[in-house]
């Protein structure tokens, strides 16, 4: 079942970390459900939301840890992703869902047969997210020590390609149930694996049979060279937080050449930027709203890092006020933080400290803020600057932001022609423009030598 050269529009996939938004106090807004990292239903609507507006997909980070202290704020992964995943995908019909299984925690079987039965169950709209676990709290929680930093890459390797031997093991066709003949499956086609690597090893085959899309499409949240490298040798999409346009450019320059390095196909990759919306009537509005969140938050510790981004005290400063010229001029944006230059600039363009901090300089993803047809613009211009066709949407304060986005934005990158009006297939990897794949790619060189 192949698939069409992909359009020149965007890829989105939104989140909804500890289902509240991207600001650590959010779930203090007014009309936030202060329990909507415990309530599944705030996922489903998610879901429901995301497939409404046709995007790609709604995608779930997790560690299986308490990685943070949780005192002001509720956790980064509560509920267990494949149990939200199980209901929204009965919740939905064409929406992808990508949940996160770590290579670390989890044993090739395990992850390729928990797959491989929600694939079936979302007839073919599943993804997986490939990570190494590198919190100690979670690593704890499943060995008696922490893991060796070359253990987890080289054993996440072995991992995936057991995992997509395993997903191969059981071929289209072997499956009959044939009633007049009495055959149910053809067992000469399903075979074991003897997948035996230094880490991991695992017998086969699996019993499940192929879902409509063969398998999931495999994502990576990985960063540094070992996370290049497998997301250019090996993944189909890549989650990245970039912390400006022009770095975005370049890393998506550099994916370019290494997958093409790798013998692959970069128009069958998706780099999803992560970028976080906060959509309010106006520009002001939005910095208002923004500065709000903030104060729910931890603002003590955002004016000490806008300190050490610009090398100058801001603590005792009128948080109302810009900073003083005299005191700018001393000003050195940090060169260990390539968003220290954003954060300096809006100094310089005379905006209060709350709305330099506002704007979301030190945030974890670039923030678009503003009205509706600004954050469109916002985009639109990332999109045909060259920065992977993708992006990941994560709303400021829950499902509310989330509708804001879906009702408001949306519309408008759909009558722009960036983004889809109906889905035109049934499957996440047609939604990616990815072919339909079952098991190890032929031109993939083997980790391990198998029978």
């Amino acid at each position: 079942m192949a698939v069409s050269h992909r359009s020149k529009q965007m890829h989105i996939v939104t989140q909804l970390p500890s289902g509240q938004g991207i600001e650590p106090g959010s779930w203090r807004w007014p009309t936030q459900h202060k329990a909507a990292w415990l309530d599944e239903d705030v996922y489903i609507k998610a879901a429901q939301l995301t497939e409404q507006a046709k995007l790609d997909g709604l995608f779930i980070a997790d560690s299986p840890a308490i990685t943070m202290d949780i005192s002001n704020q509720p956790p980064h992964h509560g509920l267990d992703p494949l149990v939200l995943m199980a209901l929204m995908a009965k919740a939905t019909e064409r929406l992808g869902l990508i949940p996160t299984l770590s290579t670390s925690l989890n044993e090739p079987y395990t992850i390729a047969r928990m797959l491989r039965s929600l694939d079936l169950v979302s007839k073919g709209r599943m993804g997986w997210n490939v990570v190494t676990t590198n919190s100690q709290e979670a690593q704890l929680n499943y060995f008696p020590g922490v893991l060796d930093h070359a253990h987890k890459h080289a054993r996440s390797l072995e991992v995936w390609e057991a995992v997509l031997r395993l997903w191969g093991s059981w071929p289209e066709g072997a499956l009959k149930m044939d009633v007049e003949s009495g055959v149910f499956a053809d067992m000469s086609l399903i075979q074991p694996i003897d997948y035996k690597g230094k880490y991991v090893t695992t017998r086969g085959p699996i019993n499940l049979p192929p879902s409509p899309q063969g398998q999931p499409p495999v994502f990576t949240a990985g960063g540094g060279q070992h996370g290049f490298e497998f997301a250019t040798t090996r993944a189909n999409a890549m989650y990245s937080n970039p912390p400006t346009l022009a770095y975005a450019q370049s890393f998506w320059k550099q994916l370019v050449g290494g997958i093409r390095q790798a013998g692959r196909n970069p128009d069958e990759f998706t780099v999803f930027n992560g970028i976080g919306v906060s959509i309010a009537s106006s520009e002001q509005e939005a910095l208002q709203r923004r500065a709000a969140l903030d104060e729910l938050g931890d603002p003590t510790s955002r004016r000490q890092y806008l300190g050490h981004m610009l090398g100058i005290p801001v603590m005792e400063l009128n948080q109302d006020a810009p900073i003083p010229a005299a005191l700018l001029q001393r000003a050195r944006p940090s060169r260990q933080d390539q968003r220290a230059q954003y954060a300096y600039e809006l100094a310089m363009k005379g905006f209060t400290i709350r709305e330099v901090l506002a704007h979301g300089p030190i945030n974890y993803h670039p923030i678009f803020l503003g009205t509706p047809e600004q954050i469109a613009d916002k985009f639109q211009h990332w999109f045909e600057a060259g920065v992977g066709k993708g992006f990941s949407v994560v709303p400021d304060s829950g499902l509310e932001s989330l509708t804001d986005f879906v009702e408001q934005v949306v519309p408008i990158l759909q009558k722009r022609g960036l983004l889809r009006t109906e889905y035109t297939g049934t499957t996440l990897r047609e939604h990616l423009g990815l072919p339909y794949q079952l098991g190890l790619p032929e031109t993939q060189p083997a980790t391990v030598a198998t029978r």
